[in-house]
């Protein structure tokens, strides 16, 4: 029963990079009143997915040990990084990519038995 809520958790971390790429997505637009800069859909569908990853995540902690949830937790830079990539267009520089290879490093060295 562990595993199927570790990969809820694991999806969570997913819609949760979706959530950040769809207001980084929000905040490259201009608008012709600063308060369409908050109540447009981006914005608010981005925090409808952080509110709901926000309920499962609280749901599925009571049945995976607290020891993993970091550990899945730290796949959303990893997510960010790929659907920035794809979704946006960015580059990924040096940085971008050591940080992200300190974070796998860092869940295979913890995962290791």
């Amino acid at each position: 029963m562990n595993r199927l809520f570790m990969l809820l958790m694991f999806g969570c971390t997913f819609f949760s990079a979706i959530s950040q790429v769809l207001l980084k997505q929000s905040a490259n637009r201009t608008y012709k009143h600063p308060i369409f800069e908050y109540l447009n859909w981006r914005v608010v569908v981005a925090y409808g997915i952080f509110f709901a990853v926000l309920l499962t995540n609280t749901y599925a902690y009571t049945q995976v040990e607290m020891k993993y949830g970091p550990v899945i937790d730290a796949f959303t830079y990893v997510f960010v990084l790929l659907l920035s990539v794809g979704v946006l267009k960015e580059k990924i520089n040096r940085g971008k990519l050591v940080g992200n290879l300190i974070i796998i490093a860092g869940i295979v060295i913890y995962t290791l038995p």
